[in-house]
């Protein structure tokens, strides 16, 4: 038998789905393309977990239709819709062996097919040997690699995955998200998975699909929804940011309190919103003369390892705070309370 499982396009069209009064997703529409890591992103009740269950066909939709390849699934039960599927919970079975569990999904062949394929799945997710083990003798990490195992073994046209690594602690967490995402490249199977972490999804997806309140806000790259945000919720909800209240000046320059900042050419033209800035993007006493160069005072250095976070607020807007991320070396520079601080025009976003 063969290790790969070729990906198949996926197609989400225009997908509704009500709960009495509550409104779970409201006409979702995602392609995903053959052999793509797409997740869906988002805070608890955003609608990513009832839109994974409609594609898995755990839940009807009220109205849209699902391909997969060239396939409707729209109607089909659970167990025509050619896909694997991983629980937070794993639902392994406690009674039954590892090489039970795996193989319970296979149908159709004799039993020295279904225990090669099993002894293929052990050494694909690196448990070679653990056949007669039960749930209770693995580690939580072992348990989510049998569970993946079992998924992967009919070799499925596509993978789906909900909130998989919410189960596990921090450090193997992040361990099995690098080799799960190896794995997953490696296989080519296309996968959708549903998680609330954003650095997991930063670290495993081609693209995210940010959802709130059932829609989906922004579909696009990691590096596409960290630096040019389509909407203040997504702003808001990836990474840190900084917020200043704005009335637009000309067509390059806005107001903010009495400072005049300019923006970048091409900048949305709202006349008044907020400016979104990103902390690492501000620059603090820099060496040269930037614009948007104003002074600021020091409310609290912060120190997290690698970097530091520093509270600020500017002279010109006393009380509203401000982040800052720098290099650790760039804290002993600050040496006193009163900084001057760049604003560069490239790194401030307009929203109405």
């Amino acid at each position: 038998m063969n290790h790969t499982t070729p990906g198949a396009h996926m197609h989400v069209r225009g997908i509704h789905k009500r709960f009495g009064a509550f409104t779970a997703l409201n006409d979702v529409s995602l392609d995903i393309a053959a052999g793509e890591l797409v997740c869906l992103l988002g805070p608890s009740g955003c609608g990513k977990t009832t839109l994974l269950r409609c594609i898995a066909g755990l839940e009807r939709q009220d109205r849209g239709s699902l391909y997969i390849g060239e396939r409707d699934i729209s109607d089909l039960p659970p167990q025509a819709r050619d896909y694997g599927i991983l629980f937070q919970s794993y639902a392994l079975f406690p009674n039954l062996t590892v090489e039970a569990n795996i193989a319970y999904g296979l149908t159709g062949g004799s039993r020295d097919q279904s225990r090669q394929r099993v002894a293929e799945m052990l050494e694909l997710v690196g448990l070679a040997g653990s056949e007669k083990k039960y749930p209770s003798q693995l580690s939580g990490g072992q348990q989510q690699r049998v569970a993946l195992a079992r998924a992967l073994a009919p070799a499925p046209s596509v993978l789906l995955l909900d909130e998989p690594m919410s189960a596990l602690d921090a450090r193997v967490r992040e361990h099995l998200c690098t080799e799960l995402r190896q794995l997953q490249r490696k296989l080519g199977i296309t996968t959708l998975m549903v998680t609330h972490n954003q650095d997991e999804a930063m670290l495993m997806a081609d693209r995210i699909a940010v959802m709130n309140n059932g829609q989906v806000e922004q579909y696009a790259s990691p590096q596409d929804i960290y630096d040019r945000p389509a909407t203040p919720f997504v702003a808001e909800f990836v990474g840190q940011g900084n917020w200043l209240p704005f009335q637009r000046h000309d067509d390059s320059h806005a107001q903010v309190g009495s400072m005049s900042m300019r923006l970048a050419p091409g900048a949305a033209s709202a006349r008044s919103g907020r400016l979104f800035c990103r902390p690492e993007a501000i620059m603090v006493n820099p060496v040269v003369h930037e614009e948007n160069l104003f002074p600021a005072k020091v409310r609290e250095l912060t120190f997290l390892g690698n970097r530091c976070r520093m509270s600020f607020e500017l002279k010109a807007l006393p009380g509203h705070a401000l982040l800052a991320e720098l290099a650790p070396e760039a804290m002993p520079r600050l040496g006193s309370q009163d900084i001057w601080v760049g604003l560069p025009p490239q790194s401030l976003q307009v929203f109405a």
